[in-house]
Parts: C-alpha cells; sequence; structure tokens
C-alpha cells in the first residue's frame, strides 16, 4: 500500500487530499495544528507546528514508527495577511514565513531520510507573480521564496520528483483573512486535490499552473 505524509492536513485543501488518497487506498499520515478536526477521517493524525523544529522531528519520527518508507509528501500549509509594509509588524511576518516557508524547509529536511527513493515531493504554493499587491508583500514574497527552494530542491534529489502546484483563487477560510473578494471563478478544494493528484499520477515535476 502506498504511503503518503501531508502537513497541513486540516486545511481545504489538505483535507481534500487526505480524502482522495484513502479513497484510492492509500496509507495517509496526517499532520495538522487541529488534530480533532481529522480523528474521522484517517486514523494517523499527529498534531505539530511547521514552524517548530522539534515538533516536527518528532513528527517525523512517530510516522518511522509505523511505515518503512513515504512515496508522496505534500506541504500544504499556508498563511495569509494583508498589510502594508509600514503597518507590518514583526509577528505577522513571522507567522507567514514559519507558514509559507520556513515550514517548507523544516518538514522537507526532517522527512528525506524516510522518504522512498523514486518519491514525489510536493509544495502548495501560489501564483505569486499576480500577488504582488498593496498589503501582500509578505505572502508574496514567502511563496516566490517557496517556489526557489523547490526548484533549487529539484536539483538536489535526483531520482525523485519536485513539484510546485500554484492554484488560483480557491474557495477556502484564507479569504476571511484579507480585505478581497473572492472571485466568482475560484475552484474548489476537491477539485484543487483532483487535480495536483491527477498530475502525480501522470509523473508530472516543476512547476504547475492550476
Amino acid at each position: 500500500m502506498p504511503v503518503a505524509l501531508i502537513w497541513g492536513a486540516a486545511g481545504g485543501i489538505g483535507r481534500a487530499l487526505v480524502k482522495k488518497l484513502i479513497d484510492q487506498h492509500w496509507h495517509v499520515h496526517a499532520v495538522t495544528r487541529h488534530p480533532a478536526d481529522l480523528a474521522s477521517v484517517t486514523p494517523f493524525v499527529y498534531e505539530a507546528d511547521v514552524g517548530d523544529p522539534f515538533a516536527v522531528q518528532q513528527t517525523v519520527l512517530a510516522v518511522a514508527q509505523l511505515t518503512t518508507e513515504v512515496h508522496l509528501m505534500i506541504y500544504a500549509v499556508g498563511d495569509i495577511a494583508s498589510q502594508s509594509v509600514e503597518a507590518l509588524t514583526a509577528e505577522v511576518w513571522h507567522r507567514l514565513l514559519d507558514a509559507n516557508l520556513t515550514g517548507a524547509y523544516l518538514t522537507t529536511h526532517h522527512s528525506l531520510p524516510l522518504m522512498a527513493s523514486d518519491a514525489h515531493l510536493v509544495f502548495v504554493g501560489a501564483v505569486h507573480e499576480r500577488l504582488r499587491l498593496p498589503g501582500l508583500a509578505a505572502y508574496a514574497a514567502t511563496k516566490a521564496g517557496l517556489e526557489a527552494f523547490a526548484l533549487a530542491l529539484q536539483k538536489e534529489q535526483r531520482g525523485r520528483r519536485v513539484t510546485v502546484f500554484r492554484p488560483g483563487a480557491v474557495d477556502t477560510s484564507f479569504w476571511s483573512k484579507v480585505p478581497f473578494r473572492m472571485p466568482q471563478n475560484a475552484s474548489t478544494p476537491d477539485a484543487v486535490a483532483g487535480r495536483i493528484l491527477e498530475a502525480h499520477f501522470a509523473g508530472h515535476q516543476g512547476l504547475l499552473d492550476l
């Protein structure tokens, strides 16, 4: 049975990915800050803050007690805020940096020894070029950093695939954190999850706009 490790598994896209993989008979390890939200979905749920190196390391060690290798790792953690650079506090900056970039490094760094030799590492990014807007400097910068990190990682991990998926507007709770109206053509988390898995099974790597 193939094994997946999903960070940010209780979010809109993360939860949809967990459900779809379980429906396809995958063994899914789900990591979230809100484990109660996934108790009815999979028995393999772990609580961790991806910005905490110790918590991430302990989570990977716990997963390693139950499986010898992971075939698919998905980093679906993300956060957003709308504040001008002048008003942006260090607390908010670091919150977004932890969720969108530092967490990607920590989870990848600690997970790599557990990854299968032909594993696929997936990161949920954003079309950051379109998001360089007033109030979104921190969000756009961290998503651009995530993309650069993943592309460099691909050159290091010969034999393994690395993909950054860049969805457009998605109907999730993100929209409650910004003063923008959600577009009428926003995708559902289920649709985005489906396209991510289609690309995974098709052997895709690199960047993919959704």
